[in-house]
């Protein structure tokens, strides 16, 4: 299924911030692995239970989230990655962890920074900011708390460490707002890319109907029209057929001597604007050349065909066109039917014999090729 539409995208959504939960998941494991590894090396000065408190707190915020990513629940938040949450609660187990380790804190330090770097392409700076703040506090806070009950033994090398960590913390911060910066002005090229591309399929669908279209009267033109029936009958499936129809209007070249090209244009318009109102919808009309039109209508039979192109002959009869007075308004018009296997050329030339034998006949009249078949 393309993700093209909002439940693709939501499904593909989802699986990368579950693939990215399964690496923040994999980081606390390692970090967990640590602290035990600190515990059986005698680092570790608090109750062995407070590891496993820890544990246990790291366990249950990770079924939590992950949970939440299971069910969809974190659609339904601002941020789907719940990318702020998941660094804070990291932050705090982080700090938690390590406020009963001794001389093995400093080197769990960079875990903060791996913490935030999960937000560097996430999180907006000021939150960043924010998280980054958090965490420096915490282990300020550690060394101060520490400092104040007297169990600090090397107060310098914690000052290090603190300083260390801000600096850490600051330059990150500060890539933080530099990724954040140029994501946004990618993004705002790719809008104002798929803005330029939207513009072009506009400019290439209004030279699509400009090729396909006759200008005068704003019908198909004969290619267009060419390539439609094509298709059409192609797709004609057995026991199925279609009417084909060639239409002329009659007497149109005393129309232009008498009244003017001009007058003869308001005509052609006339007769594209009646026979728009006697067709339907899945109906194909286009101007063949000239004063010739060519009427495609799928899936009728002999009698509908017929009934179609008298009614378009009764009301272009009828028909008053624009700005200029013209008498004794009528067409021809040569009908056949098109079946599975048939050639259009050789359909196009059946109508064409019908429409021939229509003007013999007098003009102002409807024949059909498998009239004279039957004759």
């Amino acid at each position: 299924m393309s993700t093209s539409n909002p439940r693709g995208t939501q499904r593909t959504l989802q699986s990368l911030l579950l693939k990215r939960f399964g690496m923040g998941a994999a980081t606390y494991a390692l970090v967990v692995l640590v602290v035990w590894v600190a515990v059986w090396n005698d680092l570790y000065r608090g109750e062995v239970s407070g590891v496993w408190i820890g544990t246990g707190l790291v366990m249950v915020s990770q079924l939590v989230f992950l949970f939440l990513f299971r069910t969809g629940l974190n659609l339904r938040f601002r941020d789907p990655s719940l990318t702020q949450s998941q660094v804070l609660v990291a932050i705090l187990l982080h700090t938690y962890l390590l406020a009963n380790l001794d001389s093995a804190r400093g080197s769990l330090l960079i875990f903060y920074v791996v913490i935030l770097m999960f937000g560097v392409f996430q999180l907006q700076p000021r939150i960043f900011v924010r998280c980054a703040s958090l965490a420096f506090f915490s282990f300020a806070g550690l060394s101060v708390w520490d400092g104040y009950q007297m169990r600090l033994a090397e107060p310098a090398l914690a000052l290090l460490q603190c300083f260390i960590l801000f600096v850490a913390l600051v330059w990150l911060s500060l890539f933080a707002s530099y990724v954040q910066t140029m994501r946004r002005r990618m993004r705002q090229r790719r809008f104002a890319l798929q803005a330029h591309q939207d513009t072009l399929r506009g400019m290439m669908r209004q030279l699509e109907d400009l090729v396909a279209t006759d200008e005068l009267t704003g019908l198909f033109n004969r290619r267009h029209f060419l390539r439609l029936a094509m298709r059409e009958l192609d797709d004609l499936k057995p026991g199925r057929q279609h009417g084909l129809a060639l239409v002329d209007l009659d007497y149109f070249k005393r129309i232009n001597d008498v009244h003017g090209h001009a007058a003869g244009d308001r005509v052609l318009q006339a007769f594209a604007a009646v026979a728009r109102s006697c067709l339907r919808d899945g109906d194909v009309l286009a101007r063949y050349g000239g004063e010739e039109f060519v009427l495609l209508l799928p899936n009728v039979e002999a009698a509908q065909l017929t009934n179609c192109c008298e009614r378009l002959r009764e009301a272009f009869a009828a028909a008053e066109p624009l700005g200029v007075q013209v008498d004794n308004l009528s067409l021809s018009v040569g009908m056949t039917l098109l079946k599975p296997g048939d050639d259009l050329d050789d359909a196009l030339h059946r109508a064409d014999q019908a429409l021939y034998r229509a003007k013999r006949s007098g003009r102002n009249r409807c024949d059909a090729a498998w009239e004279s078949v039957s004759a």
